[in-house]
C-alpha cells in the first residue's frame, strides 16, 4: 500500500531544524565579522565582509594560555578517573560480600551532594593544603566529583560481562589481575569511553572550582578567560563567540570519535 506523506511531521521537522540552525548560524557568522559590522547590521544579517581576525585576536587576549590550562586540567582529571574507577568498578562487580555493597552505596552518596554545598569547606581545605591558585587545586575536586557517576556507569558496563567468561578464564588459571587486564578492560570499552567523555566534559566546562580556587591569570581556564572580552565599554561579541567556538572544538572532536561507545555505555548503566 502506498503511504501518504506526513505533512505534519515534515512541518515539525522544519520547525525543529530552524530552532537548531538559527543559533548555529548566528554563532558562526558572528565570528566572521567585525565588531562594527555586527553592531550596525545585527546578528541575523549575513556579513558583507568575512574576516578571521576574531580568532587571531582571541589568542592575543590570552586565550592560548587559558586553553593550555584547561587542557592540563582535563587530561589530569581523565587520567585520575581512568586510574581509580576501573579497578574500583571491577572490585564492586566481582567481590562477594555485604561490605562491598555498603561501601558502594555510601560512595554513590556523592551523587546527591552538589558542589555548591561544599565549596566553602573545599576552599578551606585547598587553602590549608597550600594548593590555592594552583591547577592541582582545581584538578583534585573536579576528579572527586566525577568519580561517583563514572563508577556507576562503568559498574553497569562490567556487569554485562557474562559469568561464563570469568569461569573460562579461571579454568585457564588466570589471576584476577590477568582477568582484569585481558577480559574486563577489552569488553568494557563502551563504559570506558563514557567515563572519559563525561569526566572530560566536567573538567573542560568547569566554572565553580576555577572561579573560587584560582586567582591569577597564569591559572585561568577557558570558562574564566571569556570574561576578557567584556570591558567597561561593552562586550566584544564576535571575539567572545570566536573564543566559544574554539573552546567547543576539542570536546566536539572527542564526541565524534566516541559517540557510539558513549551511547552504549550509558545504556548499560542499569546492568543486568
Amino acid at each position: 500500500m502506498r503511504q501518504r506523506p506526513n505533512y505534519l511531521a515534515g512541518l515539525g521537522s522544519l520547525i525543529w531544524l530552524a530552532l537548531i540552525g538559527l543559533p548555529l548560524y548566528v554563532l558562526l557568522t558572528a565570528t566572521l565579522r567585525t565588531t562594527s559590522n555586527y553592531s550596525t547590521q545585527g546578528p541575523l544579517s549575513f556579513p558583507s565582509q568575512l574576516t578571521l581576525s576574531n580568532y587571531f585576536n582571541a589568542f592575543s587576549n590570552g586565550f592560548g594560555q587559558d586553553f593550555l590550562n584547561t587542557l592540563i586540567v582535563t587530561v589530569s582529571v581523565v587520567g585520575i578517573v581512568l586510574v581509580v574507577v576501573p579497578p574500583l568498578a571491577y572490585a564492586i562487580v566481582r567481590a562477594q560480600g555485604r561490605t562491598i555493597t555498603v561501601v558502594f552505596r555510601f560512595f554513590l552518596l556523592g551523587l546527591a551532594v552538589p558542589a555548591q554545598a561544599v565549596i566553602v569547606p573545599m576552599f578551606y581545605v585547598i587553602s590549608q593544603a597550600g594548593l590555592y591558585d594552583h591547577l592541582i587545586g582545581v584538578i583534585l575536586p573536579t576528579a572527586a566529583f566525577s568519580l561517583p557517576v563514572c563508577t556507576l556507569v562503568l559498574t553497569g558496563s562490567m556487569r554485562d560481562i557474562t559469568p561464563e567468561l570469568y569461569e573460562a578464564m579461571a579454568m585457564d588459571g588466570a589471576s584476577p589481575r590477568r582477568v582484569f587486564r585481558q577480559l574486563v578492560l577489552p569488553l568494557s570499552k563502551s563504559g570506558l569511553s563514557s567515563i572519559v567523555v563525561f569526566s572530560a566534559l566536567q573538567a573542560w566546562n568547569g566554572f565553580l572550582f576555577p572561579l573560587i580556587l584560582t586567582q591569577s591569570d597564569s591559572t585561568k581556564v577557558i570558562t574564566l578567560g571569556l570574561y576578557n572580552f567584556q570591558t567597561e565599554h561593552g562586550v566584544d561579541v564576535p571575539g567572545l563567540l570566536s573564543a566559544v567556538v574554539l573552546s567547543m572544538l576539542p570536546i566536539f572532536i572527542v564526541y565524534l570519535f566516541a559517540r557510539r561507545a558513549l551511547v552504549q555505555g550509558l545504556m548499560g548503566v542499569g546492568g543486568k
